[in-house]
C-alpha cells in the first residue's frame, strides 16, 4: 500500500509539475510571439549568439523548444547551420540556469506569487498583463510541485523498495543514465525531468551518484525530443538538432563515464558546503556549459551533417525550392506519403514568402523584371499545387489510418489557402504597386509606415505558419489566430487614421487613398489564407468554436 501511494503521490506531483512549466511557456510564447524569430535571425557572430540561446532557454523554459524554432528558421534558409548550432547550445545552457533558480526553496514566495498572478490573470483586461499573470501562476504551481515531489518521496525513503532500487542504480550507472533520457523524453521536458531528480535526491531517496547519472542522461533525452517533434521536416531542419544530440548526447555519455569513475562529484559537493541537491544543479550547469568548448567546431560539423543527410539532389538550371519534393516511391507507405507532401507544401509556403517579401519594395520603387519575376513564381505555386493534388489522389486511402487521412486532407486544403494567398499577391498587391507608379502617387509618411508594419506582420505570420505546418504545434497555432486577431486591428486602424488624415486635408492621402486601403485589405486577407494552417490543429484540440454567432432564444 506504501508504494502504491508513493506511485501515485508521484505521478501526480509530476503532472502538476509539466503543467505548471508548459503553462510558464504558453504565458511567455504569447506575450512575445514573433519577436523571437527577430532575435535569432538577426545579424551577429557566433558567440553573440549564444546569449541569444540562453534567453530563448529561459523565457520558454526549454533547450528543446529552442532547438525546434532554430530548426523551422533553418528550414527556410534564414539562419546559417553554424549561427543555429550556436544558439541551441546557448539554449542548452539556458535551460540548465532556469533549474538552479527553480530548485532553490521557495516556499515562501508561493502564496505571492499565487496572489499576483490570479490577480493578473482573472482581474485584468490587458493581454500583456494577463500573459505576466499565467507565467507568474506557473512559477507558483512548478514551486508548489517540487514540494509535493519531496512530500512523496520522504515516507517511503526508509522502506526496502526505494533503497533496493537506489542501490542497483548505483551500481550500473549505465541503465541510470538510460533512465534519465527516457524520463526527459517521456516528459518532453528536461526541465521537469531534472527538478524532478534533484527534488528527489534533495530528499535523500536517492545517493548523489545515481542522480548525477540520470541528470546526464536527461540531457540525452532532452537532445532526442526535437528530433522525433521534427521528424518530417526537410533535412535542411534536421541537421542541427542530429549537431545538438551528437555533441549534447556524445558529451554526456563520456561524462557520465568520468562521474562515476572519479571523484568529481566529492569535490562538488565540498566546493562551498552545498547540499547534494545543490551539486547536482551545479554539475548540470558545469555540463552545458563546457558544452560551448564545441563552438569552435560547430561549422566543421556542416559538411559531414550535410552528407549524413542529403537534401533533394540539385538542379544547376532552377533554384532549389522551386523542385518538387514529392517521391512517387513513397506512396507505398503512407507515413512517407504524408511526410512527402509536408514537405512539397511547406516548399509552397516559402515560395510564397519569397514573393511576399519585396511587395512594400515595389511601392517604394517599382520595377517591372521583378514584378515579372514574382508572376513566374506564382506558376510555381500553381503547379506545385497541381501536383500536390495528383499526389494526394494517388495515396492508398485504404492503408491509412483515420488520423493519416485527416492529416493529408488538412494539407491539401492548406496548399489551396497558399495558392489563394499567391494570387492575392500578383493579382492584387502588384497591380497595386503598379498603379502607383504609374499615377505618380505616394503615400504620406505615417500612411507608408502602416503599411509596412502589416506586411511585416504578414511575412512574420508566415513564418510562424511554417513552423506550425512542420510541428503541429498547438501553442503555435494559437499564437497564429491571435496573430490574425492583430492584424484585422493593424488594418482597422491604419484605415482610421488614414480617413483622419483625408479629414486633416493630407494631399498625399488624398492621391493614394484607393491604393493605401486596398493595399492594407489585401494584405489582411492574404494573412488569413496563411493562417488556415492553425484550424484544423486546434479543431482536432476542441480549441476552434464552430460558429461567431451568440447562441440564445431567438425569439426572446
Amino acid at each position: 500500500m506504501l508504494v502504491l501511494s508513493f506511485l501515485v503521490q508521484l505521478i501526480g506531483a509530476t503532472f502538476l509539475l509539466l503543467f505548471a512549466v508548459r503553462m510558464v511557456r504558453t504565458g511567455i510564447e504569447r506575450a512575445f510571439g514573433a519577436s523571437f524569430r527577430r532575435l535569432v535571425t538577426g545579424e551577429r557572430s557566433i558567440l553573440q549568439l549564444v546569449p541569444v540561446g540562453v534567453l530563448l532557454a529561459i523565457l520558454l523554459q526549454s533547450s528543446a523548444a529552442v532547438t525546434l524554432l532554430v530548426a523551422g528558421f533553418a528550414s527556410s534558409g534564414t539562419i546559417a547551420f553554424a549561427s543555429g548550432l550556436a544558439v541551441v547550445l546557448g539554449g542548452d545552457l539556458g535551460s540548465a540556469l532556469i533549474i538552479q533558480v527553480l530548485s532553490l526553496e521557495l516556499d515562501w514566495l508561493v502564496p505571492v506569487l499565487l496572489t499576483a498572478g490570479g490577480v493578473l490573470f482573472l482581474k485584468c483586461s490587458r493581454r500583456s498583463l494577463r500573459q505576466a499573470g499565467r507565467i507568474t501562476l506557473g512559477i507558483a504551481f512548478i514551486l508548489i510541485a517540487l514540494g509535493l515531489l519531496r512530500e512523496a518521496v520522504e515516507p517511503i525513503r526508509e522502506s526496502a523498495f526505494l533503497p533496493a532500487i537506489s542501490s542497483y542504480l548505483e551500481r550500473d550507472f549505465v541503465t541510470a543514465f538510460i533512465v534519465g533520457a527516457a524520463l526527459a523524453f517521456v516528459m518532453h521536458s528536461s526541465v521537469a525531468a531534472v527538478l524532478m531528480c534533484v527534488a528527489i535526491v534533495g530528499a535523500g531517496a536517492l545517493p548523489m551518484t545515481v542522480g548525477a547519472s540520470i541528470v546526464l542522461g536527461a540531457n540525452l533525452g532532452s537532445s532526442l525530443i526535437p528530433i522525433w517533434l521534427s521528424r518530417g521536416m526537410a533535412p535542411e531542419a534536421l541537421r542541427i538538432p542530429v549537431a545538438n544530440l551528437l555533441i549534447r548526447g556524445g558529451a554526456g555519455a563520456v561524462a557520465v563515464a568520468v562521474v562515476n569513475y572519479s571523484s568529481v562529484l566529492s569535490h562538488l559537493g565540498e566546493f562551498g558546503g552545498m547540499g547534494v541537491a545543490q551539486s547536482l544543479v551545479l554539475l548540470h550547469i558545469l555540463f552545458n556549459a563546457m558544452l560551448l568548448l564545441a563552438l569552435p567546431i560547430c561549422g566543421r560539423l556542416e559538411n559531414p551533417i550535410n552528407a549524413f543527410l542529403p537534401g533533394p539532389p540539385e538542379d544547376p538550371d532552377q533554384p532549389a525550392h522551386h523542385r518538387s519534393v514529392l517521391d512517387e516511391a513513397a506512396l507505398q507507405k503512407p507515413h512517407l506519403a504524408i511526410a512527402c507532401l509536408r514537405r512539397e507544401v511547406l516548399r509552397m509556403s516559402g515560395i510564397i514568402g519569397d514573393m511576399l517579401s519585396p511587395v512594400m519594395d515595389l511601392y517604394a520603387s517599382f520595377d517591372k523584371p521583378r514584378m515579372e519575376a514574382i508572376k513566374a513564381q506564382d506558376k510555381i505555386v500553381n503547379e506545385a499545387l497541381d501536383r500536390i493534388r495528383v499526389y494526394a489522389a494517388d495515396m492508398r486511402l485504404d492503408e491509412m489510418t483515420k488520423d493519416q487521412r485527416k492529416d493529408s486532407r488538412a494539407l491539401l486544403d492548406y496548399a489551396i489557402a497558399l495558392e489563394a494567398a499567391g494570387d492575392v499577391v500578383v493579382k492584387r498587391l502588384l497591380p497595386l504597386a503598379e498603379s502607383k507608379s504609374q499615377n505618380g502617387s505616394r503615400f504620406s509618411e505615417r500612411g507608408g509606415h502602416e503599411l509596412r508594419r502589416i506586411h511585416r506582420k504578414a511575412c512574420e505570420n508566415l513564418t510562424l505558419a511554417s513552423n506550425v505546418l512542420v510541428s503541429s504545434d498547438v501553442e503555435g497555432a494559437r499564437l497564429l489566430l491571435e496573430g490574425k486577431a492583430a492584424m484585422a486591428k493593424l488594418e482597422r486602424s491604419s484605415r482610421k487614421k488614414h480617413l483622419k488624415r483625408l479629414h486633416r486635408g493630407d494631399v498625399d492621402s488624398f492621391s493614394s487613398s484607393d491604393i493605401h486601403l486596398e493595399t492594407a485589405y489585401s494584405l489582411k486577407e492574404l494573412n488569413s489564407w496563411i493562417v488556415t494552417v492553425a484550424h484544423p490543429i486546434l479543431d482536432r484540440e476542441g480549441l476552434l468554436l464552430t460558429s461567431r454567432l451568440a447562441h440564445g432564444d431567438a425569439e426572446s
